[in-house]
């Protein structure tokens, strides 16, 4: 990709919007090209903390593993999105695994020294990182009340009314959503196992709160999907 087309990439991204022109080029000139195949790993732990992640194309998850080898999926990322940032604030090796989900992603990479060096001198942006941390550190916090104060339902349910709300389009009265995510999948997001997350989804089948069949979720309404779980 040339350097036109990689500024109107990074013009794309909400974070960057406090560039000037010129820093935009700059960073530009560091972006390189990756893509992975599905199921692929981008990084995992140990490896070395050296670069941030522009997410082009596809979703990927950021999971860490248990002694036992039990996933636990932290975050989703979808396009037009940064992973890879705690290389920002001193982060040396890897402590997660980056994987993408059931399709190619496409992403850019830029040195950690290189970032810095362009953009760690414009406030604006300064205060943007600093909102994303602030932003996924409560994200993680509510993951751990979930945890504690929810049971399996309440939490998948509470899943299910994030994501569509946050990934869905309006379909009439309905909202849809068209998803990579397998069973198991949002069994490692909302801790719980592959078979309550089927036993949960059919019965809101059953109770007429959502359809779904492989890769799409149909909410029939956000305000009762959310009431049920109560």
């Amino acid at each position: 990709m040339d350097s036109v087309n990689k500024i109107a990439l990074l013009e794309q991204f909400d974070l960057f919007d406090g560039l000037s022109a010129d820093e935009k080029k700059r960073l530009s000139e560091t972006m390189e090209f990756k893509k992975k195949p599905r199921y692929s790993v981008i990084y995992q732990p140990g490896e070395p903390s050296e670069h941030i992640f522009l997410l082009a194309k596809g979703p990927i998850k950021i999971s860490t593993h248990s002694n036992e080898g039990k996933e636990v999926i932290k975050q989703l990322i979808h396009p037009e999105a940064v992973f890879g940032e705690l290389a920002l604030v001193g982060e040396t090796t890897r402590s997660e695994t980056a994987h993408s989900l059931k399709e190619e992603v496409h992403y850019y990479t830029i040195r950690v020294a290189d970032f810095q060096r362009i953009v760690f001198g414009n406030p604006t942006l300064s205060r943007r990182i600093l909102n994303l941390f602030g932003k996924r550190m409560m994200a993680a916090e509510h993951k751990l009340e979930d945890l504690i104060f929810k049971d399996a339902r309440s939490r998948i349910v509470g899943f299910l009314h994030q994501v569509v709300s946050e990934r869905g389009r309006r379909v009439g009265y309905e909202m849809l959503l068209k998803h990579s995510l397998t069973h198991q999948d949002i069994a490692n997001i909302t801790c719980t196992s592959r078979q309550t997350v089927t036993l949960v989804l059919n019965e809101l089948r059953k109770e007429n709160l959502i359809y779904f069949n492989r890769g799409r979720i149909l909410v029939r309404d956000m305000d009762e999907l959310l009431a049920s779980a109560a």
